[in-house]
């Protein structure tokens, strides 16, 4: 009886016509109406939202197109809200800033070199004007000692742009584990100081470092101390804590406490130094604190009773993978 009922309650439903999806055509048109202005609604609020979001960053990209390096004193607006973009526009100001004190810093050092190349090449050509107008009377060898002179200071400047440009690109020369004691040792030997030179080294005192940036640091402390000693220089390699330390001291007058660091800028020279050697660059200081920078190390100038003190830190190397050099 229950299969019976079952299999009539089958037929009955399979000989039932099948009622529409939609009750109705007006229906299906008001379904497919609402889904359309759902769908235009949440585009349109979807574009209003980004459009809002994002001005601030159409407003910092739009700045930035118009700034060129002659302009670089203006800064991108700084969004009302402290959200991300304002975070955005303050790293960009800073990055701005960061760029205007680099073109600065080119324009005065492009300035000041083409002011020193000029002082050589002038007192040549003054030189050869002067020995041309009398050919007769001029004595040729002494010309050319004195023109040779002039060729040395240009000759040591455009070196020392050179070094300059290297370090300001960042070239990286071979590192390797160096016996500092052993690299000072080797180019005092081959220096012909006009000074008494004193050395006071410690043994295994190791770095890791460039050895031709190694040798112009340690050279140009050496050129600096002996155009002031009085007559004896110092040089000192040892640990020290945790570094690597070279110091050259000389017996001279020293440097005020107030120069200390105008020193090591860029083509700066102390009057006692203009009187000592006019024809200096004051590039071979700055080259020097650079290089002991690159190697992750300081330069300063420290007190001492008399003279002058250069102090080069380095740090040690934690393991050492090749023996003394």
């Amino acid at each position: 009886m229950a299969l019976l009922c079952v299999c009539a309650t089958l037929l009955l439903l399979l000989a039932a016509p099948s009622p529409p999806l939609y009750g109705s055509a007006a229906v299906l048109a008001g379904f497919i109406g609402g889904s359309l202005l759902l769908i235009v609604a949440t585009a349109f609020g979807t574009y209003w939202m980004m459009s809002t979001t994002l001005r601030p960053v159409r407003a910092i990209s739009g700045k930035l197109a118009t700034i060129r390096p002659s302009n670089l004193s203006e800064r991108v607006p700084l969004p009302s809200h402290d959200d991300e973009f304002r975070e955005l526009a303050r790293a960009t100001n800073q990055a701005l800033e960061r760029a205007q004190a680099a073109i600065q810093e080119q324009l005065r050092f492009a300035s000041d070199t083409s002011h020193d190349l000029r002082n050589p090449l002038a007192a040549m050509r003054t030189e050869i004007e002067e020995s041309l107008m009398r050919r007769e009377e001029t004595d040729w060898a002494e010309t050319a000692d004195r023109l040779l002179d002039s060729v040395e200071r240009l000759q040591e400047l455009v070196s020392n742009l050179l070094e300059i440009s290297r370090l300001d690109a960042g070239v990286v020369g071979h590192h390797d584990f160096l016996n500092l004691g052993v690299l000072v040792a080797g180019e005092l030997d081959h220096r012909q100081s006009k000074v008494r030179v004193v050395r006071r080294f410690s043994s295994g005192v190791m770095v890791y470092g460039e050895r031709i940036g190694l040798t112009r640091l340690l050279n140009n402390l050496m050129d600096n101390a002996e155009r002031h000693a009085r007559s004896t220089v110092r040089v000192t390699v040892e640990h020290r804590g945790d570094a690597a330390v070279l110091e050259v001291y000389d017996d001279g007058n020293g440097v005020p406490p107030e120069q200390r660091e105008v020193i090591f800028e860029r083509f700066a020279r102390l009057q006692e130094a203009r009187a000592k050697d006019a024809g200096g660059s004051g590039l071979g200081l700055p080259i020097a604190r650079q290089i002991a920078e690159d190697h992750g190390g300081t330069l300063t100038v420290e007190d001492s009773p008399s003279g002058a003190r250069f102090v080069a830190r380095f740090p040690r190397p934690t393991a050492l993978g090749s023996p003394d050099r």
